[in-house]
């Protein structure tokens, strides 16, 4: 069986930094494009950042950019985002997604048809102010 498994999340003051994991078991990364997400209580999933295959093309959700990196490293079969200067409004639950194809991570929580192949089961991010 195929799993994504997030870990790294926990509370972490504001200004604070957390690295966040996502390890593949029963399938190996590098077959897809890999993205992070976020839901904040009450709110929608959303896009953080997604990269290709070989991580050589990534893209990031205007919220992410500046204190977000994403990256992965494909001989460990793991994903990572690094989150700097945290703040409250970064609480949430952190996703992680794949996809063989990077434009459906990049598209998929604003369309009702698309969906990934692979989602993890989340971690929480609690940044305390």
């Amino acid at each position: 069986q195929v799993q994504l498994v997030e870990s790294g999340g926990g509370l972490v003051q504001a200004g604070g930094s957390l690295t966040l994991s996502c390890t593949a078991s029963g399938r190996t990364i590098s077959n897809y494009a890999m993205g992070w997400f976020r839901q904040a209580p009450g709110k929608e999933r959303v896009l953080l950042g997604a990269t290709s295959k070989s991580g050589g093309n990534t893209v990031y959700a205007d919220s992410a950019k500046g204190r977000f990196t994403i990256s992965r490293d494909n001989a460990k079969n793991t994903f990572y985002l690094q989150m700097n200067n945290l703040k409250p409004e970064d609480t949430a639950v952190y996703y992680c997604g794949a996809d063989p194809i990077l434009q459906t991570l990049v598209v998929v929580t604003t369309s009702k048809d698309r969906d990934l192949e692979l989602w993890g089961q989340g971690t929480l991010v609690t940044v305390s102010s």
